[in-house]
């Protein structure tokens, strides 16, 4: 196994790592940034869009540029122009909370969670975002939404709760993006840190970041831990995402320490701190992202 850092750009805070098998790229996003990066696997060719706002996560969309989750609603990016316009914009939407992490189930809807500003208290929600643009909740009662990914069957759906160390699994109807029966899953103060972004191989393994614990783990789906990976020289792991040519490759993102302060939290300075690593010789292969499909 080996672990490097890419040599593409350095976040404040790197989250939502998104493999495009169509054109074998990866993209991710700096929140505090407020950017979207992209770098090209083949010739490490770099672009970079800037988004007018906090950013939480990016879906690619089937026909062309992407979207995302700004603080305040859902957007669509142009890759061609630049341009950044207003897709959903909730009505009401609490003021002190943001959107945060999202992916894309298998039938094209866009599932993402909201979060408190300042995280304290559960004000967050989980929305699904259907090809019409329609915003319905699924779940809430969320501190800091994190880490939506499902089975390979479609039929589990993982999402967690960063502020209580929680993670949950729920069952999920594909068809009609409904979830029931929210259970525990897995909790993680044992591995020094917080669930972060996640994604599940083709074997049913979910691969979590462990913010905090600068690790990486692979469960099981009974919720029992089947890997632990540390990633040398970071702290702050913060997403993952399967990419490569063969799917084979692990992407991590990362959050640079000094990011923080601004949340009133005095971390000490890391010298890899926001950069995005690769993981080669897991032996653990993904599943394509689905596009939105709105």
């Amino acid at each position: 196994m080996k672990i490097h850092a890419l040599d593409a750009p350095r976040c404040l805070v790197g989250e939502g790592p998104v493999w495009d098998v169509q054109d074998q790229a990866l993209y991710y996003v700096d929140i505090v940034g407020r950017k979207v990066h992209r770098l090209d696997h083949a010739s490490g060719a770099v672009r970079s869009w800037d988004v007018p706002g906090v950013i939480g996560s990016m879906a690619l969309r089937r026909d062309g540029g992407a979207l995302v989750a700004l603080a305040d609603g859902l957007y669509g990016l142009d890759f061609e122009t630049g341009a950044v316009t207003p897709l959903h914009r909730p009505e009401g939407l609490d003021r002190r909370v943001q959107f945060n992490d999202g992916k894309v189930d298998r039938r094209g809807r866009f599932i993402v969670g909201t979060t408190d500003s300042m995280a304290k208290e559960p004000l967050g929600t989980i929305y699904s975002f259907d090809v019409d643009h329609r915003l319905t909740p699924i779940d809430s009662d969320i501190i800091i939404s994190n880490g939506p990914c499902w089975s390979p069957d479609d039929r589990t759906f993982y999402f967690s709760d960063s502020g209580r160390h929680s993670i949950y699994a729920f069952d999920y109807d594909i068809e009609t993006g409904r979830t029931a029966n929210r259970r525990l899953f897995a909790t993680t103060q044992e591995l020094g840190g917080i669930p972060d972004g996640a994604t599940v191989d083709a074997d049913g393994l979910m691969w979590m970041a462990i913010c905090e614990g600068g690790k990486v783990v692979a469960y099981r789906p009974d919720g029992r831990i089947e890997r632990i990976v540390e990633v040398p020289g970071i702290t702050l792991t913060a997403s993952v995402m399967f990419g490569g040519p063969d799917l084979d490759l692990l992407y991590v993102t990362s959050i640079d320490p000094l990011a923080l302060k601004a949340l009133g939290m005095d971390k000490p300075a890391e010298e890899l701190g926001g950069r995005t690593f690769v993981i080669e010789g897991l032996g653990a292969r993904g599943l394509p992202e689905p596009r939105y499909a709105g």
